[in-house]
């Protein structure tokens, strides 16, 4: 029986210091709370301390994965660690994660930098780093902290990004059927201004001019170090990409969606996900909407909710579900996963 790559269990991390609608109704003026809410689906969102990186969140989903019994450090053969927000430009985030996480040192660890679609790529890397033989087992964390990115003044992107952690387990099993698979990829570089950090790597250089900030559309306040994201031109994009994506993964799969148990898309915000599901046709009793409570966390939002899902019985075992990540660089990803 040939070897298959398969989830075998997701612990995620948020830090706790919430950031409430409440708070933001104070802080940024014109919107109330309840219109937040209304507008994002988000009712509060987690953010990391001063001194609290991506490596930080990482490290701490990974230590509840480890206590939860799923796998010991000494278990891991390969780390992969997603974030847009490194530590450092150099070295690799990861080579930091493994040595606090104990990992053995014939361990492999790679960072690589995906945003929202992250968490399906990493799946498709472990799969095959799995099925050729290469290695047992792949520790998958996805961590961010765009907070460090967005200016306080910024109405545009403040409401909806979070930071937050997942720790994925990827192991191979016995199994006449794909576990995580078929798989559908994608990228459009065309779009890379519209969701950027203008001065942010060797590009562009800080100087004393880039930290300034000013306004812009709409009474927004940001500096080229801030996060910027057009709104319109990604939703856009999401609604144009995403649902030739699912199409294409079905054809794939060879399946309808009336054969998909679940449907997990990147968690970008409640009104964007319910103009997917309504475009696609997707039974809202299927579509899983989980940020109220953590916000959109970029390449976590996907493990944060199927962890969700699955204690609560939405993803038991043999659930086939649909995963769909999208959006910066532009990029996207999608994959069937049957859960163990």
């Amino acid at each position: 029986m040939p070897t298959r790559a398969a989830i075998k269990a997701i612990a995620s991390y948020l830090p706790p210091t919430r950031l409430t609608n409440e708070d933001l109704a104070v802080q940024l003026g014109n919107w109330t709370a309840d219109e937040i809410r209304e507008k994002t689906g988000i009712c509060s969102r987690r953010i990391a301390g001063p001194d609290e990186c991506a490596s930080d969140l990482g490290v701490a989903a990974a230590q509840r994965l480890f206590e939860g019994g799923a796998c010991r450090p000494e278990d891991i053969d390969f780390l992969m660690f997603c974030t847009q927000t490194p530590d450092y430009a150099l070295p690799a985030t990861a080579c930091l994660v493994q040595r606090r996480l104990q990992l053995r040192t014939d361990c492999g660890a790679i960072d690589f930098n995906q945003g929202c679609s992250g968490f399906v790529y990493g799946l498709a890397v472990a799969k095959g780093l799995i099925e050729a033989g290469t290695v047992r087992s792949v520790l998958l964390i996805t961590a961010e902290t765009y907070s460090k990115w967005i200016h306080p003044r910024d109405r545009s992107v403040r409401t909806i990004f979070g930071d937050g952690a997942a720790a994925t387990l990827v192991v191979g099993v016995q199994d006449e059927q794909d576990l995580i698979g078929p798989l559908v990829l994608g990228t459009d570089g065309s779009g890379w201004k519209n969701l950027v950090v203008p001065v942010s790597g060797a590009r562009r250089r800080r100087t004393a001019e880039t930290g300034v900030a000013s306004e812009r559309e709409g009474g927004n306040w940001r500096s080229e170090e801030n996060l910027y994201m057009n709104g319109p031109e990604i939703l856009t994009f999401t609604l144009r990409t995403v649902p030739q994506a699912v199409r294409a993964l079905l054809e794939r799969w060879q399946h309808r969606v009336e054969d998909v148990d679940l449907f997990v898309f990147h968690q970008a915000s409640r009104f964007m996900l319910e103009r997917l599901r309504d475009k696609i046709g997707l039974p809202a009793q299927k579509f899983w909407i989980d940020m109220e409570e953590c916000g959109n966390t970029v390449s976590a939002t996907i493990p944060i909710a199927l962890e969700t899902a699955m204690a609560q019985g939405r993803a038991a075992s043999g659930s086939r579900v649909m995963l769909v990540g999208f959006g910066v660089g532009y990029s996207w990803a999608a994959a069937m996963i049957r859960c163990l």
